[in-house]
């Protein structure tokens, strides 16, 4: 008799087979600062879900957590990538009383888009990038994460949000 090992299939509720990392798996949008305390981690998506609608769900919870905390969001920069590049992302966040600042997505063009060019800034990108890439490998830290194992989806949100308010504990108890 020959056993043959076959690999584990990821089964569960709000899993999605994602194309660009060939894989099945789950989106989190989680919004931080720039002291990469996360101010707002609300929204799950199957892993083949778009992420541009995503932001605009993300933003919702972020008032709410502002009004309750005394936050004021107004003129406060909001920095993201290409791929949240889009007039409605950039609509709602401008709304908010927030400045957009999202790396213009070329979309294949061969020449440069007409009217007047959207506020960007490499800048404040090359912080995002180090503060978000920051809190993802804080977040790498929690091994219970790494990998899922849980069908039930609430499981491994609830680890998230246990993993999250650590790494915001970390600069509120420091000396």
């Amino acid at each position: 008799m020959e056993m043959v090992l076959q690999p584990r299939l990821k089964k569960g509720d709000n899993l999605g087979y994602n194309g660009h990392k060939h894989t099945k798996g789950d989106k989190v949008v989680a919004i931080c600062d720039r002291n990469c305390n996360i101010v707002s981690p609300k929204i799950f998506a199957p892993g083949n879900q778009n992420e541009s609608p995503l932001i605009r769900e993300a933003i919702k919870p972020l008032i709410k957590i502002a009004k309750l905390v005394g936050f004021d969001l107004r003129g406060s920069i909001m920095s993201l990538d290409g791929v949240y590049d889009c007039r409605a992302n950039r609509k709602k966040i401008f709304n908010v009383g927030m400045k957009p600042n999202i790396n213009p997505n070329k979309r294949n063009r061969k020449k440069t888009k007409r009217g007047r060019k959207p506020m960007f800034s490499p800048e404040i990108l090359k912080e995002r990038f180090r503060t978000t890439e920051r809190v993802f490998a804080w977040e790498n830290k929690f091994k219970r994460l790494l990998l899922r194992f849980e069908r039930i989806s609430a499981h491994p949100y609830g680890i998230k949000y246990i993993a999250y308010s650590m790494i915001n504990r970390r600069h509120f108890c420091s000396g």
